[in-house]
């Protein structure tokens, strides 16, 4: 951490900056705090960059994507993109972490276990990403961060991977991308299969401290990318093969996301780092991140006042603090080579270090007063663009950027004369830095970790634009010449950081690698909506953006959701990977929003809001029928072979299957003898054509005659409830059977437990319980059983301490399974005798759990964990995470018309899971609406089971899967 320039905004929007946390080629990130003093990470973009449009809408763009993802392994956007005085920004909430490149930095390569956990994490990322068409292109060492609890994914686009981005004249801005991919090298459009090759390397990176492509010249870099082999013979075994296949040189031959996460991870990245996951050295500086973290915040009011008392120079003058840098008196020295980067005080003059050694400690006490943070730029200064780490991210310190992550823009040469010892002005740096800072440190100097040699995979800085029609392209660049200056590398790794342009006005200079596609034509596009990289040329001019006939990084907007078309045939199942839609169904933006969706005999899918009713075809996910006179529908049901069946909260409807006609239809209000103007609850469910909801009215009660001199009383309005079978096949009342009226209105809800041959099982929803009902059950639900053919009430019972809020199942065997506290209990539901307990872990409140065929149990707790009991005995069979982190409720389970999978759902995705023994077979997520100016989608996932089919859910959005 780094304490605020002079220049640095103090406020963005609520937020109070506190310090700087690291530098990015295109945003700085400070540290903040609300006005409750909760810490906050705020992304602020450079203002240079911040005024190109492109810029902006590409900033904005990514932000929009990193709504879409939150969750996960993806910190919520707390506000932004703002934009004002304090210019165009971002805010999230601050996790204390290290970035990739930091960790390896400090304790070499990872563990097998933690390197698992990163790439299951990230995987499960990428894989929401993915399964809309887009593509991420924002890996790299620096946008990944190690949290206690797991990795964080803080960029959300190419802008925020960049290794180096310059606005130029004209609009235009200049961006280069921290890696390539053969596809790239080879002028081929970026796709998923791209950013599981970036994962591969990073993957790679964290296993053995390098990048399997390091070794060799520089300007062999793009050709050993495409065409070499990787160095995979450090890599653990166990992850050999895998990394591998996401490095292979064929897209199609690269795993998907999906796979790739549950073969490291087959519970999950959030259920393998349970218990820690971090090596020890890197969970002590995250600590002790958190703890400076804390410590700067609380103390930030009297640091701004000291600081003010420095800048107006009191006479008493600054007093110096384990927090405070004296000022230099004259430029900075010479730095030697081997001197740790974070040894030399900012703006001081060091004294000479032999190579290798450490140097002394300057003021401060152990405050090396250059920090980690402070990015070298190609001459040894700091410098204020580094790669990496744009866009919303989780907080953590920075750390020293690699030589080849310097802006896109020229370097100015160096005199010829200049040695290793001598050290150039900057921009933030040498004779023109902001000297007056405070650095805050993790740590004194340590020497760099290696264990073999690596080698730069930067192409020249040099750069040019693509060749004019008709030249052939030319070799790469060579190497810089000897006396060139050597950047310094302030960690040691390498990573590619080569340039990755689009097409550009014929104009510009020649590219060294000739581009796959012709030029965009002037006042032309070059790509679709889902482009964001056309051609690629290694060693050319970076990404230019904006500006008339001039492409940038695609079209600024994301792929869009999918039409109504039905899918293709879907793609082979890969294990862990969800199978490809058989079709997926989008409703427009300007429909309303579904109220509920059902499915009729396995035919229809048949969507209801308050504009009308939709039937799609199940086989091929098509509009079939549209019908206004079913608005407000609330439950879809089969009424038989021949209708489908809406209950709205006003009236019953049956509807034509073939063209959505209505057939017949029963108005509550005067259509149920002896109860006019009757309100129903929501219905309590239904077996074959049977369904059993609730309802009540109002009757007037005559006050009793008054006595001889007394004044009359007054009539009093009393709600009469009624528990009532409907047969929705023969359309007309079973019974009706009088119950205590609940809570105003006056209906109660009852929730549907068990259904058996003789009799029925309910529990009253705790919303619809009256004052006296509450203080009745003391803290205890009540069950009531009703028979089945008259609905004479049989019994009213408790169960142990089950309470009204509980979830509750009961089955046809005569057992209810309901949870108490962190434990689930089964009863004997003639007796009230308990049968078995399962206990759960801390936190692990259980949800409604599912019957299955034979004598399965399927279970589901908020410790985000589905599995199975024997039913009879509570012995468990299987436990699985849905790798989900944890918090929020239980998963909520869907069986399969077949009987052979179960799919747990959720707000960030849906899980599938063999029933019988548990197998992760995949997982699907999307990441909502794709239109970059349409609304977040955050509504929870839902899941229909129609025959060998299962229709996901998503607020707008529909999902059809094959399963077993």
């Amino acid at each position: 951490m780094e304490a605020l320039r002079q220049d640095d905004p103090r406020h963005f929007g609520p937020y109070t900056a506190l310090a700087r946390l690291r530098e990015a080629a295109s945003a700085v990130q400070f540290l903040a705090r609300d006005s409750a003093g909760a810490r906050v990470v705020v992304t602020a973009a450079r203002p240079g960059l911040a005024a190109v449009p492109a810029f902006r809408r590409r900033f904005q763009a990514e932000a929009r994507t990193a709504e879409r993802l939150a969750g996960g392994w993806v910190q919520p956007l707390l506000a932004g993109p703002g934009s004002g005085d304090e210019g165009l920004w971002t805010a999230v909430a601050y996790v204390p972490g290290l970035t990739l490149a930091e960790a390896i930095s400090l304790t070499g390569p990872l563990p097998e276990r933690a390197v698992r956990i990163l790439g299951a994490g990230l995987a499960e990322t990428l894989s929401r990403v993915h399964a809309t068409g887009a593509v991420l292109q924002g890996l790299a060492p620096e946008t990944v961060l190690l949290a206690g609890d797991g990795p964080r994914l803080t960029a959300f686009g190419p802008l925020g991977g960049a290794a180096g981005a310059e606005a130029k004249p004209g609009g235009q801005l200049s961006v280069r991308l921290g890696y390539l991919t053969p596809e790239q090298v080879e002028g081929r459009e970026a796709g998923a299969p791209s950013d599981l090759f970036v994962l591969g390397l990073l993957l790679a990176y964290a296993a053995t401290g390098a990048t399997p492509f390091a070794e060799g010249p520089a300007e062999e870099a793009a050709a050993r990318i495409a065409h070499g082999s990787a160095e995979l013979g450090p890599v653990p075994d166990a992850l050999r093969e895998l990394i591998g296949r996401c490095l292979a040189k064929d897209p199609a031959d690269r795993p998907g996301a999906g796979a790739v996460a549950a073969e490291l991870a087959l519970e999950g990245a959030a259920g393998m780092a349970k218990g820690g996951w971090l090596p020890e050295a890197v969970a002590a500086a995250v600590t002790d991140q958190a703890a400076r973290a804390g410590a700067l915040e609380a103390s930030s009011e009297t640091e701004a006042e000291t600081e003010t008392e420095a800048e107006t120079g009191t006479e008493e003058g600054p007093e110096t603090g384990a927090d405070e840098v004296p000022e230099p008196d004259a430029g900075p020295d010479a730095v030697p080579p081997g001197t740790a980067p974070d040894a030399v005080p900012s703006g001081t003059a060091p004294a000479t270090v032999p190579p290798g050694a450490a140097p002394e400690p300057g003021p401060g006490d152990g405050l090396a007063a250059e920090p980690a943070d402070a990015v070298p730029d190609a001459a040894g200064a700091p410098g204020p663009e580094g790669p990496g780490g744009f866009g919303p991210a989780a907080g953590g310190p920075a750390v020293p950027e690699p030589a080849d992550a310097v802006p896109a823009k020229a370097l100015p040469p160096a005199p010829a004369a200049a040695g290793p010892g001598t050290a150039t002005g900057g921009e933030d740096g040498g004779t023109d830095a902001d000297t007056r800072t405070t650095r805050f440190l993790r740590a004194g100097p340590r020497p760099p970790w290696t264990d073999r040699s690596t080698a730069q995979l930067a192409l020249p800085r040099e750069l040019t634009g693509p060749p004019a029609p008709g030249t052939p392209g030319s070799p790469l660049p060579p190497a810089a010449p000897a006396s060139a200056p050597e950047a310094r590398q302030p960690y040691p790794y390498a990573y590619p950081a080569a340039p990755v342009p689009l097409p550009q006005t014929q104009a510009q200079a020649q590219s060294p690698v000739p581009p796959a596609t012709a030029p965009a034509a002037a006042g032309g596009t070059a790509t679709g909506r889902r482009a964001l990289l056309t051609a690629v040329a290694a060693g050319a001019a970076g990404l230019v953006v904006g500006g008339g006939s001039v492409l940038a990084l695609g079209s600024d907007e994301p792929a869009a959701a999918t039409d109504d078309k039905p899918a293709p045939a879907p793609r082979p199942t890969v294990p862990g990977q969800a199978p490809g839609p058989l079709w997926i169904h989008t409703r427009p933006a300007s429909a309303p929003a579904p109220l509920t969706a059902g499915i009729w005999r396995d035919e229809l899918l048949v969507l209801t809001d308050s504009a009308g009713a939709t039937g799609i075809d199940l086989r091929t996910g098509r509009e079939k029928w549209k019908s206004k006179d079913a608005a407000g529908g609330q439950k879809v049901l089969a009424a038989g072979d021949e209708s489908c069946f809406l209950a709205s909260p006003t009236e019953f409807l049956w509807l034509s299957p073939e063209d959505g006609k209505v057939e017949h239809r029963v108005r509550f209000v005067d259509q149920f003898d002896g109860v006019p103007n009757m309100k129903v609850a929501p219905l309590t469910g239904q077996s074959g054509s049977v369904l059993w909801f609730t309802g009540s009215h109002t009757v007037t009660v005559k006050a009793p005659k008054p006595k001889k001199g007394k004044k009359p009383g007054k009539d009093r309005q009393v709600p009469r409830a009624y528990f009532f079978a409907y047969d929705i096949v023969l359309r007309k009342e079973v019974w009706r059977v009088e119950v205590p009226a609940g809570r105003d209105p006056g209906t109660p809800a009852y929730r549907l437990t068990a259904v058996r041959d003789t009799d029925i099982l309910v529990l009253q929803a705790p919303a619809t319980l009256t004052a006296a009902d509450v203080k009745a059950a003391k803290g205890k639900a009540f069950f009531r059983c009703f028979d089945r053919t008259t609905g004479k009430l049989l019994w009213n019972r408790q169960f142990g301490a089950v309470s009204p809020q509980a979830a509750a199942l009961g089955d046809t065997e005569g057992r209810l399974y309901a949870a108490v506290g962190e434990d689930l209990h089964a009863f004997e539901t003639g007796t009230g005798k308990p049968v078995w307990t399962l206990p759960g872990g801390e936190g692990s409140v259980f949800g409604t759990p599912v019957r299955a065929a034979g004598n399965l149990l399927h279970t589901t707790n908020r410790n985000q964990e589905v599995g199975a009991v024997d039913a009879a005995t509570g012995r468990q069979a299987w436990r699985r995470s849905t790798e989900v982190p944890l918090g929020g409720n239980a998963p909520a389970l869907t069986l399969s018309g077949g009987g052979g999978t179960l799919l747990a759902s959720d707000p960030t995705q849906v899980t599938a899971f063999a029933a019988a023994d548990g197998r992760r077979l995949w997982k699907f997520q999307d990441i909502g609406a794709a239109d970059p100016k349409g609304a977040t989608v955050s509504a929870p996932y839902r899941v229909l089971a129609a025959g060998k089919n299962a229709v996901v859910q998503r607020e707008r959005a529909f999902y059809a899967f094959p399963v077993e």
